[in-house]
């Protein structure tokens, strides 16, 4: 048990730690390119008033932390990816005697992982434990872990304090979540795991409050499915009618299939959606458990999207257990064809204890457990149907035909985004697009594989597993 403090400020410090992807240092993405992340000015804003507190939020995204970092307490927010550089930076804090607490989605989906480089740890969304941990450290008391209270209410919560990052660092700083959670469960998605099926919804007029005392006329939702409960999403777009705002968020395709909802969204400021589509497989579709999307509709969302003035962000990933080597050019070219305003590609990643990872670690498939690579980037399992350089080299592929100079000129000129926005944004990505080798190298994974392409298993077989 740590001592308890002394009637001295305590120096508290916030760290998002970062993956070499995108770590501001040669990273791919440029710091203007980022908008400001909520979490650490979210927990900033839950800082007990009572304490004496001097606090610094420091994102690895803009810059390095100092190795002698003045501080009391370390508390990290850790993703996945970013687990061994948050591992790094706690034994080095560790040595020195400051103690070291860690939370976020990695810690929350594998606790026992991050339990042994952290004094204690965080499981579950922080709204009631964060404050508890900072009293139960000032006092002396610091429990090894915090697990969220099933009762949680996200109601009358302190606005963040985005003020204690600096915004010119970031493309915007007029970020915002008014849900968290989703209703879904799909296999490789880490809610569902992480903190389950049931959404939580802040209350309408707390989001509409926070986005007029910021002062924001151009806002990023970062909710991970803003329309998972229909009556919020119709009270929430309801009330921003007034507002005359321009916003961007997440949302799945049911919202094409709601004519009501879609009108809302539209005449509350949307102007454009990320959507995960995924594949173009349905069997793939109906085995990540995300059956209610359909690729023979994908051209008709956008279609529904682009005729409400909502410009939209495709996602799909490569290397679920029914794609082929012939996949990759299939689906950009879908993409293409589809009119999808920017499409995204990734490498299907089992995060630690969702389904997918539990189904590969079961099949003897999963190939490192080395988090860093667990980025959407690398291939970290033996693919069903193909090498792991064919999965690797195939992604990279997807990417340059989408955003050749003849694909973007086929697509954009159907977007309904402003020129400047659909013409900057698309050369963006087609920078990254021929210069994705540069950044990741998964070399070391392809020595410890099997490269020769797997024996094509009947549908049925693969089905079955």
């Amino acid at each position: 048990m740590l001592a308890p403090m002394s009637a001295r400020r305590l120096k508290l410090a916030l760290i998002s730690p970062k993956g070499p992807l995108y770590r501001h240092r040669g990273g791919i993405f440029k710091k203007s390119l980022r908008y400001q992340p909520l979490t650490l000015t979210t927990l900033a804003a839950l800082v007990p008033a009572e304490l004496d507190v001097e606090l610094q939020l420091l994102d690895e995204g803009i810059a390095d932390v100092a190795p002698d970092l003045d501080a009391d307490l370390v508390g990290f927010t850790v993703i996945t990816g970013t687990a061994p550089r948050a591992y790094e930076l706690a034994a080095h804090f560790r040595r020195r005697g400051i103690a070291v607490v860690m939370g976020g989605p990695h810690v929350t989906l594998i606790p026992d992982d991050a339990a042994p480089h952290a004094d204690a740890v965080v499981v579950g969304y922080a709204e009631d434990t964060w404050p508890q941990l900072l009293r139960d450290f000032v006092a002396g008391e610091l429990k090894p872990r915090y697990e969220q209270a099933p009762t949680l209410d996200m109601a009358n919560r302190p606005f963040p304090r985005r003020e204690l990052l600096p915004s010119r660092h970031y493309l915007t700083n007029d970020v915002f979540e008014a849900t968290r959670g989703c209703v879904h469960s799909c296999d490789f998605c880490v809610v569902p795991t992480a903190w389950g099926k049931k959404p939580y919804q802040k209350p309408v007029a707390d989001v509409v409050a926070d986005i007029r005392q910021h002062g924001a006329r151009k806002l990023i939702f970062v909710d991970l499915n803003l329309v998972a409960d229909r009556g919020h999403a119709k009270d929430l777009f309801t009330a921003l009618i007034p507002l005359r705002l321009q916003w961007y968020g997440l949302a799945t395709v049911l919202l094409a299939d709601d004519p009501e909802l879609l009108e809302l969204a539209a005449r509350s400021g949307c102007r454009g959606l990320l959507m995960g589509l995924e594949s173009i497989s349905p069997a793939n579709l109906k085995q990540s458990r995300k059956g209610f999307n359909t690729p023979d509709d994908y051209a008709r969302v956008v279609e529904r999207l682009h005729a409400h003035g909502i410009a939209l962000q495709g996602c799909f990933v490569f290397g679920l257990d029914h794609d082929e080597p012939d996949v990759f050019l299939k689906t950009a070219e879908f993409a293409v064809e589809s009119k999808i305003d920017l499409p995204r590609f990734a490498i299907v990643t089992p995060f630690p204890n969702t389904g997918l990872y539990q189904r590969l670690v079961a099949e003897g498939r999963l190939l490192t457990r080395n988090w860093e690579l667990y980025d959407g980037q690398h291939v970290v399992f033996q693919p069903a149907c193909m090498s792991v350089d064919e999965l690797q080299r195939g992604t990279e592929a997807a990417w340059k035909h989408a955003y050749s100079l003849r694909s973007i000129a086929r697509r954009i000129r159907h977007s309904p985004a402003p020129w400047p926005v659909k013409l900057g944004t698309n050369l963006g990505y087609r920078f990254y697009a021929n210069h994705l080798s540069q950044f990741y190298n998964c070399d070391w994974i392809i020595g410890n594989a099997e490269r020769r392409t797997p024996n094509r298993e009947p549908q049925s077989a693969l089905a079955a597993r």
